[in-house]
């Protein structure tokens, strides 16, 4: 019998992107279909790399609750998909106007705006159409969490925090405003990565208590996630972070470093990270695998891009 190599987080954490990476081509274009302009655009900016967050937790998660993986695939794909589009968009002239992301020239650039545009909208149809094509089964659970997945994308959750975050450019805005603007625009997404497989998964129909703690462990890492990010917008170069460093400032937009100073930013970053610990210590209590999770806390704590 061939042993399991030992666990490392490197060493699963590339497993994770590895799966992922090895899908995304042909989850958006298989081969009978025709690769037009608007279709490479959008292949550019998906297979640009990126650290695919998003689903390695669908990943994990899944592992930590034995779901099978292949039943996760087509929802990992469609939040990678959704977080692209997102991406693209956010980079567009009438919107953040950058020209650079994942250390490549953003999509607009190297495309043109209009078909930017519709590499972004192509993106977010085929992540519905992938999720919708799994759920012609009749199983509900998969409607479920096509549907939550559609909710957390929307204007319940990454649109609307978008929409927030537009219309705060130039203005003060209070404490909460800042955090429901971060819930919705980045948290929303690791809200969903966390709960489909807890959705895709019959235990978790009658497990309020595991539903609710995955609920306050995505919480914690998606509030987190945003901070570091604004942090490293401060600390970090063009080169190492792989797109533009001080817009947020420049563009008058409201951040934690900006609103609560670099340190305090530091220690609510810690604070949402300690929190996370705190509900994965439940879940091991409780006779699950969190040790993944845990090094994944770890890991979004100190990256530096």
């Amino acid at each position: 019998m061939t042993e399991m190599p030992p666990y490392t987080f490197s060493g699963k954490l590339e497993e994770y992107q590895t799966r992922i990476n090895a899908l995304l081509p042909s989850a958006f274009c298989n081969e009978n279909e025709v690769i037009d302009t608007t279709i490479e655009a959008a292949l550019y900016s998906l297979l640009a790399g990126g650290k695919r967050i998003r689903p390695v937790l669908m990943f994990a998660i899944s592992d930590m609750l034995t779901l099978p993986i292949e039943s996760i695939i087509p929802f990992a794909c469609a939040i990678e998909m959704i977080h692209t589009y997102s991406l693209i968009h956010d980079d567009l002239p009438c919107m953040d106007n950058d020209d650079t992301r994942r250390g490549l020239p953003t999509c607009h650039v190297q495309y043109s705006e209009p078909i930017a545009l519709l590499a972004g909208d192509a993106l977010l149809n085929r992540a519905y159409e992938t999720m919708l094509t799994v759920c012609l089964d009749g199983d509900v659970r998969k409607v479920q969490a096509a549907l939550f997945l559609a909710d957390m994308a929307g204007f319940k959750g990454m649109i609307g925090g978008q929409t927030l975050d537009l219309l705060s450019e130039g203005k003060k805005i209070s404490q909460d405003q800042l955090f429901e603007l971060h819930r919705k625009k980045t948290g929303c997404l690791f809200l969903a990565a966390a709960l489909i497989p807890a959705i895709l998964h019959s235990f978790c129909e009658n497990n309020r208590l595991l539903y609710d703690q995955m609920t306050k462990y995505a919480q914690h890492i998606g509030l987190g996630f945003q901070i570091k990010d604004d942090l490293l917008d401060v600390t970090s170069t063009k080169e190492v972070l792989g797109k533009s460093i001080g817009k947020d400032a420049a563009d008058e937009k409201s951040t934690f470093v900006t609103m609560y100073g670099f340190e305090n930013a530091e220690n609510l970053l810690q604070k949402e990270m300690d929190g996370a610990q705190s509900v994965l210590a439940l879940l091991k209590e409780n006779g699950y695998d969190t040790s993944f999770l845990e090094d994944l806390s770890t890991y979004l704590l100190v990256r530096n891009k």
